[in-house]
């Protein structure tokens, strides 16, 4: 007996201390935030390169100030200060995309109270033309980029909190848009999101209705329409949605920030991909206090996608963001939080240091400011077609890392015998985008940069793309979400 006790007591001791350094890992995973001043309310941020330097930099749409900050990028984790641009009323939702083909990112924003959206053209250097307006529903709380009706051209979708339905603007190309044209989905949108969700190659569309606690599915035809809405069950009150494979099947699956209610300090939901565009039941996850806004990227390189959510605050609890690694199989460990300002709104996820980890920025409302989290998983440059020391055991394609992306991913793969290898970037029509690799290599790991580049050196679209690998007889592809 005293045997088996001691056998038990040191099993336990072991699995205490491996459970220890795996928390002391999540916890040492982000330094401590570093905060920049925006526009008055803050309520989303998003991350882009937008004066072409290579480096991201952050945009915030400012509800209370009725503008959007730009704040570029000094490559190494820090910012310049806020410069203001005047869009519409109660701006609540910041995209960013190419809109008028000339390469640069552009801005578009949805503004509550003027039931419209803010088109602000890029220049190249980091500044933006005036805004021009264009009506939607009433109440905009959410705006997405992504081409529905195949032509290449961005076009626009907004998720209409109090006309409970999406506006869908197609782009003309040139950084004008066609009317709107509405799509009845649940009861108060205040999120919506794109992505291919039944492998037909057409963008769908996803939205978080808060008042009738689901998500509604809306398929693409790929003409620039959509199928009625299908509606699946959530957690209560959903602000925010977001969509990408959790379990590494190929499929999107959806995740959503539910900010509860009294007696439910909310929580994120969890809903598998079936691939032809239905999905299984929620399951859900613990969080911060009323979470307002989820984001998924890798986050500490294992090739799993992770979450990342923004909690508000109330006398009890102090703002913080989320952190729940994913296992891979579309499970999430414990959730592990950071303090960030006050009262954020919205999470972003993109490289902001140049070491290839995925870092966090937050819109604070509150504190009228963003908070950036540095990561610290590995702190070493990303490499271009450079081998490892290790050789593999078998030809091997791995999911680039990080996904979604924003400017750059890295594509990893095995050879194992000398072969002629060729990676190719393909759209979501099939189109060959790139060729990364045409080459003959000796058996090794390589890993390769791709920067969201087309064979011409032309910036390409927000959206899903294809990476598809030639190893002799093997052949493999992935898919990836380019988030400009």
């Amino acid at each position: 007996m005293k045997t088996c006790s001691s056998t038990k007591i040191t099993a336990l001791a072991a699995f205490l201390i491996m459970f220890s350094a795996t928390s002391a890992f999540a916890q040492d995973m982000f330094d401590t935030r570093i905060d920049y001043a925006v526009g008055d309310g803050p309520s989303s941020v998003f991350s882009a390169d937008f004066n072409g330097d290579g480096y991201n930099d952050l945009a915030t749409a400012n509800w209370d100030s009725d503008n959007v900050s730009i704040l570029l990028g000094n490559g190494d984790g820090t910012f310049q200060s806020a410069v203001n641009y005047a869009v519409g009323y109660g701006s609540n939702s910041v995209f960013s995309a190419d809109f008028d083909g000339d390469g640069n990112n552009d801005l578009a924003t949805a503004n509550y109270y003027s039931d419209n959206v803010s088109i602000l053209l890029g220049n190249g250097d980091g500044t933006f033309q005036s805004a021009v307006n264009y009506a939607v529903g009433d109440g905009p709380y959410s705006v997405f980029s992504a081409d529905f009706n195949g032509d290449g051209y961005n076009d626009l979708a907004t998720a209409n909190d109090s006309s409970d339905n999406v506006s869908i603007l197609l782009g003309n190309g040139d950084g004008t848009f066609q009317s709107a044209v509405n799509y009845a989905v649940g009861d108060g949108p205040e999120s919506v999101f794109s992505t291919d969700f039944d492998g037909d190659g057409n963008n769908d569309l996803a939205t978080a209705n808060f008042y009738s606690n689901n998500v509604s599915i809306l398929l693409g035809n790929g003409d620039g329409t959509f199928q009625s809405a299908v509606n699946y069950a959530v957690g209560d009150t959903p602000h925010s949605v977001f969509s990408v494979d959790f379990n590494g099947d190929g499929n999107n699956d959806l995740a959503t920030a539910n900010s509860g209610n009294l007696g439910n300090p909310g929580d994120v939901s969890i809903l598998l991909g079936n691939g032809d565009g239905t999905f299984q039941s929620a399951v859900n996850y613990a969080v911060g206090y009323s979470p307002r806004s989820v984001f998924s990227a890798d986050f500490n390189g294992d090739g799993d996608n992770d979450l990342a959510t923004a909690n508000s605050e109330d006398w009890e609890n102090p703002g913080d963001v989320s952190i729940l690694l994913g296992n891979g199989d579309g499970t999430f460990q414990s959730a592990v939080n950071y303090a960030v300002g006050r009262w954020p709104n919205s999470v972003f996820s993109a490289d902001f240091d140049g070491d290839g980890d995925n870092d966090l920025a937050t819109a604070n409302e509150n504190s009228h400011n963003v908070s950036i989290l540095l990561n610290q998983t590995h702190g070493t440059d990303a490499v271009d077609d450079s081998p490892t020391e290790q050789l593999p055991s078998g030809f091997e394609l791995a999911q680039n890392y990080p996904n979604p992306f924003n400017p750059s991913t890295t594509i990893k793969y095995s050879v194992v015998t000398k072969s002629r290898v060729v990676i190719d970037i393909y759209n979501l029509l099939g189109q060959r985008v790139t060729t990364l690799v045409d080459k003959v290599q000796s058996a090794n790991t390589y890993e390769i940069q791709w920067k969201g580049k087309d064979n011409h050196g032309k910036a390409v679209a927000t959206g899903v793309y294809f990476y598809r690998v030639k190893m002799g007889d093997y052949t493999s592809s992935k898919k990836m979400l380019l988030i400009r």
